[in-house]
């Protein structure tokens, strides 16, 4: 099942997606009443979501055509920062330590994480700012995004999965030079419009276990990422797990996995953003989410 948020004029809806992905279904058109994405994920029950599975096995009336609508970030305004997953993947944790003229011993022994501020994550087909003036080091990183679906706490890597609701992409947008100026991640991560997210939340069902699906990025067409989330140094198991022995994740949280090789930084000379280019990030299995620079 792919999950959703839309407008239609000027009203903000949660939906899913018909199965042969055509047509938009709000869930007030199912039966159900939620405000937004947060308030379904923390609320919805078990049963709820079966009659919705049943639903969408018939031929529904009604619902709009996907191209009629405007999706947004299946979660537009996170209830909390996005946890993430620095040098998730060895190729990349070596062109981050040449970039930085780092030494790199190739080995990983514990997993870095950081937080992400979101105020409110761009949809696919959206813009991402380039802040002239206070960037000068744009750049990319495809990554997959897990989604809570419920409370996690204390939770062994065996029934991690448990926990899982489903999977979305995230650009997780970074400026370069702001994150060597301050010497952390947290503000070059999260200015305002840095998090595009989308299209949707596929429920884990879809996805074999564990989900080792191809990831790529482009920029103006030229392939920049092409990966596997199978190199994941750390995955996703071992993520919810260890963060669940000292945190609470509740349902709704995002984990963004971290970024393959390829990055603008990466290369040299660096290949930074510019306005007017467009970034494609897909993911085997989920879709495609497209953005350019303004």
């Amino acid at each position: 099942m792919k999950l959703l948020t839309f407008k239609r004029g000027e009203k903000e809806e949660v939906g899913v997606l018909s199965q042969e992905e055509q047509k938009v279904y709000s869930l007030s058109t199912l039966g159900l009443h939620y405000k937004d994405m947060n308030e379904w994920l923390e609320k919805g029950t078990k049963e709820e979501w079966e009659q919705i599975e049943k639903k969408l096995q018939q031929n529904l009336e009604g619902g709009f055509l996907l191209k009629e609508v405007e999706l947004l970030a299946p979660i537009p305004r996170p209830k909390q920062d996005v946890i993430c997953l620095g040098i998730n993947y060895l190729a990349h944790a070596e062109e981050s330590a040449r970039y930085k003229k780092e030494a790199f011993g190739g080995e990983r022994p514990y997993a870095i994480y950081f937080s992400k501020r979101v105020r409110e994550a761009v949809q696919d087909g959206g813009v991402i700012p380039s802040y002239e003036g206070l960037v000068d080091s744009l750049d990319y990183e495809v990554e997959l995004a897990i989604i809570i679906g419920k409370e996690a706490k204390k939770v062994s890597k065996e029934e991690a999965f448990d926990y899982v609701l489903g999977y979305t992409i995230i650009n997780d947008i970074s400026a370069r030079t702001l994150q060597t100026r301050h010497k952390q991640w947290y503000f070059g991560k999260s200015l305002d419009g840095f998090c595009p997210m989308g299209p949707w939340i596929v429920t884990k069902d879809e996805i074999p276990l564990p989900p080792h699906l191809a990831i790529s990025s482009k920029v103006n067409g030229e392939l920049r990422q092409k990966a596997n989330t199978s190199l994941l140094i750390f995955d996703i198991a071992h993520v919810i797990s260890e963060l669940s022995q000292g945190m609470t994740l509740e349902a709704g949280t995002i984990i963004a996995m971290g970024t393959p090789a390829g990055v603008g930084m990466g290369f040299e000379p660096p290949k930074f953003l510019k306005t007017g280019d467009v970034i494609e990030c897909e993911i085997e299995g989920i879709g495609k989410l497209t953005n350019h620079i303004l």
